[in-house]
């Protein structure tokens, strides 16, 4: 089961991104209003109370969810270089045809359409949106079924995998075991051109990466930052720049093993559907949301 239920992220101009990811990758708008102030308490974020949202789920009609929150940007915050949640994963029927509409958009592709050497399986490209947000486009082939991926419903279809940026790879992944009940892929190594361009090194250095999920399906990949990859900066007591947040639903919310940010709360809405939520701060600064299903 991909436990994967939202991605949080930043904007400074709400309509401008909602308007974009409708245009561009066919999200629709499912809910807008303002955080309440118990909501932003619940991520440690009191300052993001009365901030405008919306969320925004694929054309597929997936419950996986884009949910964004206007904020005053931060100019010293530079993606892939900080650790902490750095990358959102979507799927795509074509890569190629996403490349082509990507051209025309206000996104910046970072990565073309490549494959990766040992997972033909799969066929990501990249983009940086004018947030400063990073997305990963990723075409799954049918030939992926059984390992853990989603098939795509739709041309651009829903969030499958959040990527963190860890200092130590290895441990943030463990705790993740201990303390969410996920299982863990092995360690890998590959040339990885987005780490390699945020810090300006050799084309052909590797960096290790590892995966985590439940049931079968992968939803968390790990990866391992360089020792030049430096805390986020945020405004103070808001969420931080970027992709902010992860929320997973918990099909054993009570064998939850990290203490609280605040009481966990009933909520409604498209992304907690009446369910008991409640905000763990993990490794690196991450904060990860759980709903009870």
């Amino acid at each position: 089961m991909n436990l994967l239920r939202a991605a949080t992220l930043t904007t400074a101009d709400l309509d401008a991104t909602v308007a974009r990811y409708a245009d561009w990758l066919d999200y629709a708008l499912v809910e807008d209003g303002v955080i309440a102030a118990d909501l932003a308490a619940s991520w440690g974020a009191p300052a993001s109370a009365g901030k405008r949202f919306a969320v925004m789920r694929p054309a597929s009609g997936v419950d996986a969810y884009l949910r964004f929150i206007e904020d005053a940007s931060i100019a010293s915050y530079e993606p892939l270089r900080t650790f902490g949640w750095a990358a959102v994963e979507i799927c795509n029927q074509d890569v190629l045809a996403v490349n082509a509409r990507m051209l025309r958009s206000p996104f910046e592709i970072i990565g073309p359409p490549k494959t990766i050497d040992g997972i033909p399986t799969i066929h990501p490209m990249q983009v940086k949106g004018p947030d400063k947000e990073i997305v990963y486009l990723t075409e799954i082939k049918p030939e992926a079924q059984g390992m853990g991926l989603p098939r795509p419903q739709s041309f651009i279809d829903r969030l499958f995998i959040l990527v963190m940026a860890c200092s130590d790879m290895d441990a943030s992944a463990e705790w993740f075991t201990s303390r969410l009940k996920l299982t863990l892929g092995p360690s890998t190594a590959i040339v990885y051109t987005m780490i390699n361009g945020a810090f300006g090194l050799p084309a052909d250095t590797k960096h290790a990466f590892r995966m985590g999920g439940h049931d079968g399906d992968v939803f968390i990949e790990f990866d391992q930052y360089p020792d030049e990859t430096i805390a986020r900066p945020r405004h103070e007591g808001a969420l931080p720049p970027g992709v902010s947040l992860c929320t997973l639903k918990h099909p054993n919310f009570d064998a939850i093993d990290a203490p609280w940010i605040t009481p966990p709360t009933r909520r409604e809405g498209p992304i907690y559907g009446g369910g008991r939520v409640g905000t763990i701060a993990g490794p690196d600064g991450t904060l990860i949301e759980v709903v009870e299903i």
